[in-house]
């Protein structure tokens, strides 16, 4: 791994998570970018190229679902390893349907956050 700093990009339309996450991310050395949609995603994850994703289950307009999907069909973008986070209680039923490495339950805890996502960047 360079040593240039590790991106991460998280979908989700709660304003409150987007702020929490990347407070906490960017205090541990993460390049944070957040969307409230996942309009044009493809568009919007090739300029910046992360190394992880973080999808919310409950996206506008499309959902969580079509849009790991539309990322997983991305030549370029489908090694990109996909969290994907909700309230559902089947989320680990939805993950899989949408093709994502790993899930998170909401609500999560920090703890939760950083193991999940260190797990993927470690596989």
């Amino acid at each position: 791994m360079s040593t240039s700093q590790k991106k991460i990009v998280i979908f989700d339309d709660d304003e409150d998570i987007l702020s929490i996450c990347s407070y906490i991310l960017e205090e541990q050395g993460w390049e944070v970018h957040t969307f409230s949609d996942c309009n044009n995603i493809v568009e919007k994850v090739s300029g910046i190229l992360p190394d992880v994703i973080m999808m919310d289950n409950w996206i506008p307009d499309s959902g969580g679902i079509v849009a790991t999907q539309t990322l997983k069909k991305t030549e370029g973008l489908k090694n990109i390893p996909v969290i994907y986070f909700s309230a559902n209680s089947d989320i680990q039923i939805l993950a899989n349907h949408a093709g994502a490495q790993s899930y998170l339950a909401k609500p999560f805890d920090l703890e939760d956050l950083e193991r999940v996502i260190n797990r993927v960047i470690a596989a």
